[in-house]
Protein backbone atom coordinates (compact mmCIF):
# COMPACT_ATOMS: atom_id res chain seq x y z
CA UNK A 1 0.00 0.00 0.00
CA UNK A 2 2.39 2.91 1.11
CA UNK A 3 4.80 1.54 -2.27
CA UNK A 4 1.86 2.21 -4.59
CA UNK A 5 1.33 6.22 -2.15
CA UNK A 6 4.95 6.48 -3.37
CA UNK A 7 4.75 5.98 -6.69
CA UNK A 8 1.72 8.50 -7.06
CA UNK A 9 3.39 11.23 -5.25
CA UNK A 10 6.54 10.40 -7.32
CA UNK A 11 4.38 11.14 -10.57
CA UNK A 12 2.51 13.78 -9.17
CA UNK A 13 5.74 15.90 -8.44
CA UNK A 14 6.87 14.35 -12.29
CA UNK A 15 3.64 15.56 -13.77
CA UNK A 16 2.35 19.01 -12.18
CA UNK A 17 5.65 20.03 -10.85
CA UNK A 18 6.13 21.87 -7.50
CA UNK A 19 3.13 20.72 -5.10
CA UNK A 20 2.60 21.75 -1.93
CA UNK A 21 2.36 18.90 1.65
CA UNK A 22 -1.04 19.96 1.58
CA UNK A 23 -1.85 19.49 -2.47
CA UNK A 24 -0.33 16.49 -2.18
CA UNK A 25 -1.83 15.33 0.99
CA UNK A 26 -5.45 16.27 -0.50
CA UNK A 27 -4.52 14.06 -3.75
CA UNK A 28 -3.40 11.23 -1.97
CA UNK A 29 -6.11 11.32 0.71
CA UNK A 30 -3.09 11.12 3.53
CA UNK A 31 -2.68 13.47 6.45
CA UNK A 32 0.30 16.27 5.78
CA UNK A 33 2.45 14.29 8.03
CA UNK A 34 1.84 11.04 6.61
CA UNK A 35 3.54 13.09 3.47
CA UNK A 36 6.22 14.37 5.14
CA UNK A 37 7.41 11.17 6.09
CA UNK A 38 6.56 9.51 1.92
CA UNK A 39 8.85 12.76 0.88
CA UNK A 40 11.93 11.35 3.46
CA UNK A 41 11.36 8.36 1.88
CA UNK A 42 11.55 9.02 -1.41
CA UNK A 43 14.80 11.30 -0.56
CA UNK A 44 16.37 8.52 1.28
CA UNK A 45 15.82 5.84 -1.46
CA UNK A 46 17.71 8.47 -4.01
CA UNK A 47 15.18 10.18 -5.59
CA UNK A 48 15.85 13.86 -5.92
CA UNK A 49 13.07 15.59 -4.23
CA UNK A 50 13.71 19.47 -2.99
CA UNK A 51 11.46 21.36 -0.89
CA UNK A 52 11.33 24.97 -1.82
CA UNK A 53 10.44 27.46 1.41
CA UNK A 54 8.52 30.76 1.34
CA UNK A 55 5.12 31.29 0.21
CA UNK A 56 5.27 29.98 -3.05
CA UNK A 57 7.81 27.36 -1.51
CA UNK A 58 6.57 23.11 -2.21
CA UNK A 59 7.81 19.71 -2.95
CA UNK A 60 9.67 19.76 -6.45
CA UNK A 61 11.98 17.14 -7.96
CA UNK A 62 15.23 17.89 -9.69
CA UNK A 63 14.90 20.10 -12.70
CA UNK A 64 15.51 17.21 -15.82
CA UNK A 65 14.88 14.15 -13.31
CA UNK A 66 11.98 11.70 -14.87
CA UNK A 67 11.26 7.99 -13.53
CA UNK A 68 11.91 5.25 -15.42
CA UNK A 69 8.57 3.43 -14.99
CA UNK A 70 7.95 1.03 -17.53
CA UNK A 71 5.76 -1.56 -15.88
CA UNK A 72 2.45 -1.74 -16.19
CA UNK A 73 0.10 -3.87 -14.67
CA UNK A 74 -2.11 -6.07 -16.44
CA UNK A 75 -5.37 -4.52 -14.48
CA UNK A 76 -3.30 -1.37 -15.55
CA UNK A 77 -3.12 -1.67 -19.54
CA UNK A 78 -6.67 -3.61 -19.56
CA UNK A 79 -8.07 -0.41 -18.16
CA UNK A 80 -6.51 2.10 -20.85
CA UNK A 81 -8.88 0.28 -23.26
CA UNK A 82 -11.73 0.45 -21.70
CA UNK A 83 -11.06 4.55 -21.78
CA UNK A 84 -10.84 4.92 -25.60
CA UNK A 85 -14.48 5.88 -26.83
CA UNK A 86 -13.38 5.25 -30.91
CA UNK A 87 -16.98 7.53 -31.62
CA UNK A 88 -16.13 10.54 -29.62
CA UNK A 89 -12.68 10.60 -31.07
CA UNK A 90 -14.16 10.15 -34.88
CA UNK A 91 -15.85 12.82 -34.04
CA UNK A 92 -12.82 14.93 -32.66
CA UNK A 93 -11.08 14.36 -35.90
CA UNK A 94 -8.67 12.01 -33.51
CA UNK A 95 -9.61 8.29 -34.38
CA UNK A 96 -6.52 7.89 -36.62
CA UNK A 97 -4.59 9.31 -33.62
CA UNK A 98 -6.27 7.43 -30.97
CA UNK A 99 -5.85 4.39 -33.11
CA UNK A 100 -1.74 5.25 -33.17
CA UNK A 101 -1.43 5.87 -29.76
CA UNK A 102 -3.04 2.24 -29.02
CA UNK A 103 -0.54 0.37 -31.31
CA UNK A 104 2.19 1.95 -29.50
CA UNK A 105 0.70 1.11 -26.22
CA UNK A 106 0.31 -2.01 -27.36
CA UNK A 107 3.64 -2.45 -28.90
CA UNK A 108 5.40 -1.25 -25.28
CA UNK A 109 3.83 -3.35 -22.85
CA UNK A 110 5.71 -6.86 -21.89
CA UNK A 111 3.60 -10.33 -23.04
CA UNK A 112 1.22 -10.32 -20.09
CA UNK A 113 -0.10 -6.63 -19.78
CA UNK A 114 -0.43 -6.96 -23.59
CA UNK A 115 -2.31 -10.20 -23.62
CA UNK A 116 -4.31 -8.52 -20.99
CA UNK A 117 -5.13 -5.48 -22.65
CA UNK A 118 -6.04 -7.60 -26.19
CA UNK A 119 -8.62 -9.45 -24.47
CA UNK A 120 -10.50 -6.60 -22.99
CA UNK A 121 -10.44 -4.59 -26.05
CA UNK A 122 -11.76 -7.76 -28.18
CA UNK A 123 -14.64 -8.26 -25.09
CA UNK A 124 -15.48 -5.07 -23.93
CA UNK A 125 -17.28 -2.07 -26.15
CA UNK A 126 -18.42 1.07 -24.58
CA UNK A 127 -21.25 2.37 -26.87
CA UNK A 128 -22.08 5.85 -25.28
CA UNK A 129 -25.69 6.72 -26.25
CA UNK A 130 -28.77 5.34 -25.03
CA UNK A 131 -30.66 2.81 -26.79
CA UNK A 132 -33.84 4.80 -27.59
CA UNK A 133 -32.17 7.89 -29.42
CA UNK A 134 -29.26 8.72 -31.71
CA UNK A 135 -26.22 10.49 -31.19
CA UNK A 136 -26.54 14.09 -32.39
CA UNK A 137 -25.54 15.36 -34.95
CA UNK A 138 -22.68 17.87 -34.40
CA UNK A 139 -21.25 19.47 -38.19
CA UNK A 140 -19.63 22.16 -36.47
CA UNK A 141 -17.64 19.60 -33.67
CA UNK A 142 -14.71 20.00 -35.01
CA UNK A 143 -14.58 23.89 -35.07
CA UNK A 144 -15.47 24.22 -31.48
CA UNK A 145 -12.86 21.74 -30.40
CA UNK A 146 -10.11 23.65 -32.51
CA UNK A 147 -11.47 27.24 -30.34
CA UNK A 148 -11.12 25.51 -27.15
CA UNK A 149 -7.83 23.99 -27.92
CA UNK A 150 -6.57 26.81 -29.63
CA UNK A 151 -7.97 29.04 -27.21
CA UNK A 152 -9.35 31.06 -30.24
CA UNK A 153 -12.93 32.91 -30.30
CA UNK A 154 -15.85 31.54 -31.82
CA UNK A 155 -18.57 33.84 -33.32
CA UNK A 156 -21.91 31.51 -33.80
CA UNK A 157 -25.27 31.80 -35.03
CA UNK A 158 -27.36 29.37 -32.33
CA UNK A 159 -30.71 27.40 -32.09
CA UNK A 160 -32.23 28.21 -28.80
CA UNK A 161 -35.53 26.45 -27.49
CA UNK A 162 -38.01 26.60 -30.41
CA UNK A 163 -37.39 28.51 -33.72
CA UNK A 164 -35.25 31.48 -32.87
CA UNK A 165 -31.71 31.96 -33.77
CA UNK A 166 -29.51 34.18 -31.93
CA UNK A 167 -26.10 35.82 -32.71
CA UNK A 168 -23.35 35.13 -30.34
CA UNK A 169 -19.37 35.62 -29.41
CA UNK A 170 -17.96 32.98 -27.22
CA UNK A 171 -14.46 32.09 -25.65
CA UNK A 172 -14.86 28.24 -25.67
CA UNK A 173 -13.77 26.88 -22.34
CA UNK A 174 -14.25 22.76 -23.06
CA UNK A 175 -16.21 20.33 -24.43
CA UNK A 176 -18.20 17.72 -22.39
CA UNK A 177 -19.56 14.37 -24.18
CA UNK A 178 -23.52 13.43 -21.87
CA UNK A 179 -25.53 10.45 -23.25
CA UNK A 180 -24.57 10.94 -26.38
CA UNK A 181 -25.06 14.76 -26.56
CA UNK A 182 -22.15 17.38 -26.90
CA UNK A 183 -21.95 20.21 -24.43
CA UNK A 184 -19.63 23.25 -25.05
CA UNK A 185 -18.42 25.57 -21.92
CA UNK A 186 -18.17 29.04 -22.95
CA UNK A 187 -17.66 32.77 -21.68
CA UNK A 188 -20.32 34.91 -23.87
CA UNK A 189 -18.52 37.71 -22.34
CA UNK A 190 -20.74 38.75 -18.95
CA UNK A 191 -21.48 36.83 -15.52
CA UNK A 192 -20.47 32.88 -15.47
CA UNK A 193 -19.86 30.38 -18.53
CA UNK A 194 -22.35 29.13 -19.94
CA UNK A 195 -23.71 25.74 -21.59
CA UNK A 196 -24.19 25.31 -25.24
CA UNK A 197 -25.40 21.80 -26.74
CA UNK A 198 -23.11 21.75 -30.08
CA UNK A 199 -26.06 20.47 -32.16
CA UNK A 200 -27.88 23.18 -31.90
CA UNK A 201 -25.03 25.72 -33.57
CA UNK A 202 -26.04 26.65 -37.25
CA UNK A 203 -23.08 28.34 -38.20
CA UNK A 204 -19.51 28.90 -36.86
CA UNK A 205 -16.46 31.14 -37.25
CA UNK A 206 -13.75 30.52 -35.75
CA UNK A 207 -11.82 33.83 -35.33
CA UNK A 208 -7.83 34.28 -35.75
CA UNK A 209 -7.29 36.12 -32.49
CA UNK A 210 -6.66 34.36 -28.44
CA UNK A 211 -8.26 34.82 -25.47
CA UNK A 212 -6.89 33.54 -22.12
CA UNK A 213 -8.69 31.01 -20.39
CA UNK A 214 -8.86 31.37 -16.86
CA UNK A 215 -5.99 29.52 -14.67
CA UNK A 216 -8.08 28.66 -12.42
CA UNK A 217 -11.00 27.31 -14.64
CA UNK A 218 -12.34 23.79 -13.17
CA UNK A 219 -13.82 21.72 -16.13
CA UNK A 220 -15.47 18.81 -14.33
CA UNK A 221 -16.16 20.68 -11.33
CA UNK A 222 -18.30 23.36 -13.18
CA UNK A 223 -20.12 20.36 -14.93
CA UNK A 224 -20.80 18.60 -11.53
CA UNK A 225 -22.62 21.86 -10.07
CA UNK A 226 -23.91 22.56 -13.74
CA UNK A 227 -25.54 18.99 -13.67
CA UNK A 228 -26.91 19.38 -10.26
CA UNK A 229 -28.22 22.97 -10.19
CA UNK A 230 -29.89 21.71 -13.42
CA UNK A 231 -31.78 18.62 -11.82
CA UNK A 232 -32.93 21.50 -9.40
CA UNK A 233 -34.10 23.09 -11.66
CA UNK A 234 -36.17 20.58 -13.64
CA UNK A 235 -38.09 19.37 -10.71
CA UNK A 236 -39.92 22.11 -9.57
CA UNK A 237 -43.09 20.40 -8.64
CA UNK A 238 -44.53 17.21 -6.77
CA UNK A 239 -46.76 14.66 -7.36
CA UNK A 240 -48.34 12.44 -4.46
CA UNK A 241 -48.62 9.09 -5.86
CA UNK A 242 -49.69 5.76 -5.30
CA UNK A 243 -47.84 2.52 -6.82
CA UNK A 244 -48.70 -1.05 -6.89
CA UNK A 245 -46.63 -3.93 -5.52
CA UNK A 246 -43.77 -4.72 -7.75
CA UNK A 247 -43.83 -1.20 -9.99
CA UNK A 248 -40.44 -0.10 -8.56
CA UNK A 249 -38.73 -1.11 -11.19
CA UNK A 250 -40.52 0.53 -13.88
CA UNK A 251 -41.13 3.63 -12.22
CA UNK A 252 -37.19 3.46 -12.26
CA UNK A 253 -37.26 3.45 -15.67
CA UNK A 254 -39.72 6.17 -16.34
CA UNK A 255 -38.86 8.72 -13.74
CA UNK A 256 -35.29 8.04 -12.82
CA UNK A 257 -33.65 5.67 -10.62
CA UNK A 258 -32.47 8.48 -8.64
CA UNK A 259 -36.06 10.23 -8.24
CA UNK A 260 -36.71 6.50 -7.51
CA UNK A 261 -35.36 5.78 -4.87
CA UNK A 262 -35.26 9.15 -2.82
CA UNK A 263 -39.04 9.15 -2.70
CA UNK A 264 -38.61 5.22 -1.75
CA UNK A 265 -36.91 5.65 0.88
CA UNK A 266 -38.81 9.08 2.37
CA UNK A 267 -42.05 6.47 2.08
CA UNK A 268 -43.65 5.52 4.49
CA UNK A 269 -44.54 1.57 5.05
CA UNK A 270 -47.34 0.07 2.39
CA UNK A 271 -50.96 -0.01 2.76
CA UNK A 272 -52.79 -2.91 3.50
CA UNK A 273 -53.39 -3.62 0.00
CA UNK A 274 -49.14 -3.43 -0.73
CA UNK A 275 -49.59 -0.51 -2.40
CA UNK A 276 -46.60 2.75 -1.63
CA UNK A 277 -47.97 5.97 -1.62
CA UNK A 278 -44.55 8.66 -2.55
CA UNK A 279 -43.94 12.23 -3.48
CA UNK A 280 -42.19 12.21 -6.83
CA UNK A 281 -40.28 15.80 -8.14
CA UNK A 282 -41.67 16.58 -11.51
CA UNK A 283 -40.94 19.19 -14.07
CA UNK A 284 -44.27 20.53 -15.02
CA UNK A 285 -48.39 19.32 -14.70
CA UNK A 286 -48.39 18.25 -18.44
CA UNK A 287 -44.51 16.22 -18.74
CA UNK A 288 -45.68 14.46 -15.32
CA UNK A 289 -49.25 13.25 -17.06
CA UNK A 290 -47.05 11.68 -20.30
CA UNK A 291 -44.71 9.74 -17.84
CA UNK A 292 -47.33 8.75 -15.46
CA UNK A 293 -49.46 7.38 -18.33
CA UNK A 294 -46.66 5.02 -18.54
CA UNK A 295 -47.32 2.85 -15.29
CA UNK A 296 -50.79 2.88 -16.58
CA UNK A 297 -53.10 1.14 -13.77
CA UNK A 298 -50.13 0.46 -11.40
CA UNK A 299 -50.05 4.07 -10.78
CA UNK A 300 -53.24 6.15 -9.01
CA UNK A 301 -52.25 10.07 -8.56
CA UNK A 302 -53.24 11.63 -5.81
CA UNK A 303 -52.05 15.29 -6.20
CA UNK A 304 -52.28 17.98 -7.35
CA UNK A 305 -55.85 18.16 -8.36
CA UNK A 306 -55.08 19.52 -11.97
CA UNK A 307 -52.85 16.35 -12.49
CA UNK A 308 -55.11 13.95 -11.43
CA UNK A 309 -57.87 15.62 -13.43
CA UNK A 310 -55.46 15.17 -16.15
CA UNK A 311 -54.97 11.30 -15.60
CA UNK A 312 -58.55 11.18 -15.22
CA UNK A 313 -59.92 12.59 -18.55
CA UNK A 314 -57.34 10.55 -20.26
CA UNK A 315 -58.70 7.48 -18.89
CA UNK A 316 -62.25 8.26 -19.83
CA UNK A 317 -60.76 8.78 -23.37
CA UNK A 318 -59.00 5.16 -23.19
CA UNK A 319 -62.28 3.83 -22.03
CA UNK A 320 -64.15 5.28 -25.28
CA UNK A 321 -61.34 4.65 -27.35
CA UNK A 322 -61.57 0.77 -26.57
CA UNK A 323 -64.82 0.01 -25.49
CA UNK A 324 -66.20 0.63 -28.94
CA UNK A 325 -65.51 -2.84 -31.18
CA UNK A 326 -63.26 -2.17 -34.30
CA UNK A 327 -66.17 -2.42 -37.00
Amino acid sequence: MRASRLLSLLLLLQTRGRMTAPELAGELEVSVRTVYRDVEALSSAGVPVYADRGPAGGYRLLDGYRTRLNGLTAEEASSLFLAGLPGPAAELGLAEVAATAELKVLAALPPEPRSHATRMRERFHLDVPGWYRDADPVPFLGEVAEAVWEQRPLRMTYRRWGPREVERLVHPYGLVLKGGAWYMIAFAGEGEPRTYRVSRIVAAELLADRFERPADFDLAGFWSRYAAEFRERMHTGEALVRVAPGTEGLLRHTVGAELTDAALAAAGPPGDDGWVTLRLPVESTRHAHWLLLRLGADVEVLGPPELREAMAATAVRLAALYGERPG
